[in-house]
């Protein structure tokens, strides 16, 4: 078999030129694998099993907290010792300051923090603590060693937390290969894992990305880990969020908000109020709620419709899903006449947040047809509600609690679904059952006024 040493897509022969990646003279022949011993099974030693129950009747994993309860949402309750934890993300993102804020915190705990770096020099590190405002206390430096090396220092001093920025840099001195490799970094990944579960300290692994957003390396490298959490947010935006796709010690659902700043990343304490508070009662802007969690997020949707300028008409989408967005204008014309061949569409989600269900459509449909019609709401209205392709605007999980968030943050008026009606929540309720339905508000006299009213 041959593998390729970019993308590592094996091949039954060799190509100049890998057929995944397009990479030119990466592809290589494995090494033959070492013929093992053949064994009698009748020779076999036996060894004893272990019953579940007696293990699942011991305490729950332990548990190291950062303080920041963002974070701990995100793992679940704190950092599981003995956990092998991959955080990625773009490059300036704020990854290093993340894994530098949650040492920093460890150290101050008076627990030694073992800082392993192949991407800073010792005062580049240095600065990164005292630009966060962190104790340098109780921080041990070690320089980008091969793994080997590594994991022999780690099993001798034994420190509270190890910090790897990042695993594309490791390199060994027992397996050849260029540092980032699939081969290396899958290598020096297997040994990290068993090093963490042996000596049962937990390792955070800093990991970049590709450019479609997948984790640089083998897909095999997500599979080792036993947590994975992106850290994702717009370059433009100050707002970054915390998400995790695997967590073998809790759930995938939850979410931490973070906001950049000069002294590194701090917590939002209440998202929907942040995300509000610039929000002015314009044609197209419309509020949602959206679930990330178990956690309910107000958020404003922008919409923009103008004359198409070119024989095609474009749809562009910030913060939603292309796909879907097109699917909706085409709903839009069809099931309620709004003329959108002629017209340019272009959707922003306000804050870099990501809105991914369905129960958006509905918010969604209504930004568009009163960007259209040059229309506002009257009232500060949260519009919730699924979009079918007849135009039916249909039920959504959670409703209620959709609602309270919004009548906790001063929405007076909500549009929701005629199909399910929620418990008493102190709003203006108006229930629709079609897209055509949709109430436009009140017209708008000078769009482009910079005084228009604010909402919230």
């Amino acid at each position: 078999m041959f593998h390729c040493t970019h993308c590592d897509a094996q091949s039954p022969k060799w190509a100049g030129r890998c057929g995944t990646c397009g990479s030119w003279g990466t592809v290589i022949e494995e090494d033959a694998s070492p013929s093992l011993p053949k064994r009698s099974a009748s020779k076999a030693q036996a060894h004893a099993s272990t019953r579940l129950f007696d293990i699942a009747s011991q305490n729950e994993h332990e548990r190291i907290g950062t303080d920041i309860q963002e974070l701990d949402r995100v793992f679940g309750g704190g950092i599981v010792k003995g956990s092998l934890t991959l955080i990625s993300g773009e490059p300036g993102i704020g990854k290093s300051t993340l894994v530098a804020m949650i040492a920093g915190i460890i150290a101050h705990q008076k627990s030694t923090v073992l800082y392993i770096s192949g991407e800073e020099s010792a005062s580049q590190l240095a600065a990164r603590f005292t630009r966060i405002s962190k104790s340098l206390e109780h921080i041990q430096f070690l320089e980008n060693f091969p793994v080997e090396t590594l994991v022999a220092t780690i099993e001798k001093e034994h420190p509270a937390l190890v910090i790897v920025d990042s695993v594309q840099t490791l390199d060994s001195q027992d397996l050849e290969g260029q540092a980032g490799s699939p081969t290396l970094v899958r290598y020096a990944t297997s040994l990290l894992l068993a090093t963490s579960k042996r000596s049962n300290i937990p390792i955070l692994l800093v990991g970049q990305v590709t450019k479609d957003g997948s984790v640089a390396g083998p897909k095999t490298l997500e599979h080792i880990v036993d947590t994975v959490l992106y850290l994702e947010g717009d370059p433009v935006h100050a707002y970054r969020i915390l998400r995790a796709r695997k967590n073998r010690f809790g759930s995938t659902d939850e979410v931490g908000i973070f906001e950049m700043t000069q002294t590194g990343l701090i917590v939002v304490e209440n998202p929907s109020a942040r995300f509000l508070e610039e929000r002015r009662a314009i044609p197209g802007s419309v509020i949602t709620a959206t679930v990330e969690g178990s956690r309910i997020f107000l958020v404003e949707v922008q919409a923009l419709v103008s004359p198409c300028a070119y024989g095609n008409p474009t749809r562009r989408a910030s913060g939603f899903d292309l796909n879907r967005l097109q699917m909706l204008c085409a709903i839009l014309a069809k099931r309620t006449g709004l003329k959108l061949g002629e017209q340019d569409v272009f959707v922003n989600v306000i804050g870099g947040l990501m809105l991914e269900e369905p129960a958006v459509d509905l918010a969604i449909c209504t930004a568009i047809l009163q960007a259209a019609t040059n229309q506002t709401d009257a009232y500060p209205t949260v519009y919730l509600g699924e979009v079918g392709l007849g135009g039916e605007v249909r039920s959504i999980p959670l409703l209620d609690r959709r609602l309270e968030e919004a009548r906790r943050l001063g929405i007076t008026h909500a549009v929701i679904p005629d199909k399910k009606q929620p418990a008493a929540t102190g709003l203006e309720i108006r229930a629709v059952g079609h897209v055509g339905l949709i109430p436009n508000g009140r017209s708008q006299t000078h769009p482009s006024s910079s005084g228009a009213s604010k909402d919230m």
